[in-house]
């Protein structure tokens, strides 16, 4: 039984990994035909489309401290992370389903967010942010929410 919960507990941080491949991927991407715009037309090139491409990459680092607040406390004591085996399986899942899907999602905006800023002059950073970190808030609810009911 306490591989069942090691084995949540690692998915939590492997899934969020995952998502935040996939929303660096995806946001790289995009930053990667921006600058290729920029350069083309002799820009110079925005360094702001850096803060868009990094940005999935938070959710890994609360899936990292779930992780390690788990098994930490559970390192000591095998019959507890038995017993609770099956809450620590699905604490770790939920969170990293959670994390996988923000940073994927927050990673699509941030690819639409180098668009709009390519296209438009570089305007509108602010607001492109702030949308991306509305899907940051589900990471981040995802976190702290199954961090509270960690047995």
């Amino acid at each position: 039984m306490e591989f069942l919960g090691q084995l949540g507990l690692g998915l939590a941080l492997g899934l969020a990994a995952i998502g935040s491949a996939l929303g660096i991927g995806a946001a790289g991407r995009a930053a990667a035909g921006a600058w290729a715009k920029e350069a083309k037309a002799g820009k110079s090139l925005n360094f702001s489309y850096i803060i868009l491409v990094g940005m999935p990459l938070s959710q890994t680092i609360y899936a990292f401290i779930i992780m390690l607040v788990g098994l930490k406390a559970r390192v000591y004591d095998p019959q507890m992370l038995a017993a609770n085996a099956g809450a620590l399986f699905g604490i770790g899942l939920a969170c990293g389903l959670g994390e996988l899907f923000s940073a994927w999602m927050q990673g699509l905006i941030g690819a639409a967010a180098c668009r709009c800023m390519s296209e438009g002059e570089g305007k509108g950073l602010a607001f492109l942010i702030i949308a991306m970190g509305i899907v940051e808030t589900v990471g981040l609810f995802s976190f702290v929410f199954l961090l509270l009911v960690m047995p």
